[in-house]
């Protein structure tokens, strides 16, 4: 989950040349804003079932 908002982070925010601290923290702040508002999840589709069925061997069913 935390390379996932990385990347977003990345992607949405810093993927400009920003030329000094204050205007970086205030860039960040509003972006973590937005992104604690938006309440946003992830919808794994990779269940614990798949990973037993797919990586039968590393991960037995107990």
């Amino acid at each position: 989950m935390a390379e996932i908002e990385l990347s977003a982070l990345t992607r949405q925010c810093l993927s400009r040349r920003i030329n000094d601290l204050d205007t970086l923290n205030t860039e960040l702040t509003t972006w973590q804003h937005a992104t604690t508002t938006d309440q946003r999840q992830i919808h794994w589709q990779f269940t614990t079932d798949d990973a037993r069925v797919k990586l039968r061997h590393p991960y037995p069913k107990i």
